[in-house]
């Protein structure tokens, strides 16, 4: 399985050197030295991590064959993807790597099918699980224990708690409408 672990950024000084905009949430693990990615466009790859390091708040890297700042310039905007064993899973107990959730069915606590989780989307707050509704739509689902309270991975299902009106909007709490008509 492939994931898509950061986004080569500008060049930094004369060696080579590239802040990376990080995407992961292990970047010790997936962008630490020795790491091996491959990367969009595939012209760019593969890229072997030489070394690495936090300057001025951004992930600094160095990768091998990348001598000076002009092959550094030339990877601006590479997106850097690792190979990751599908099988493989997260140090914590309740963390899920994205691909681990995607496909799951979401279900309400009585067992009642809201959907497809079909993406989830990363903010710098709170993630968000995309479910595609039986009838096509989508809702956004906030990643919290409170509404999300479970994942069962072996049965293939996230069980969700939402307050009302986050699923339908009939049972929304009316609020007095648009503040035009106030």
């Amino acid at each position: 399985m492939q994931l898509v672990v950061g986004r080569i950024g500008r060049a930094h000084g004369i060696r080579g050197d590239v802040f990376v905009e990080v995407r992961t949430d292990e970047p010790e693990l997936r962008l630490g030295p020795g790491a091996v990615l491959l990367t969009d466009p595939a012209t760019a790859g593969p890229l072997t991590v030489e070394s690495g390091k936090v300057h001025s708040g951004r992930l600094l890297i160095r990768f091998a064959g990348v001598k000076d700042r002009n092959d550094a310039e030339a990877l601006r905007g590479t997106m850097l993807i690792a190979e990751v064993d599908p099988d493989e899973r997260p140090e914590e107990e309740d963390e899920y790597y994205d691909h681990q959730l995607i496909g799951l069915d979401v279900v309400l606590l009585d067992g009642t099918l809201i959907g497809e989780l079909t993406e989830v989307v990363h903010l710098p707050y709170q993630d968000l699980l995309t479910v595609t509704k039986p009838d096509g739509t989508e809702v956004l689902i906030p990643f919290v224990a409170k509404i999300v309270p479970t994942i069962d991975l072996e049965n293939q299902r996230a069980v969700i708690d939402p307050p009302g009106g986050l699923i339908d909007t009939e049972q929304a709490e009316v609020d007095g409408g648009p503040e035009s008509e106030r």
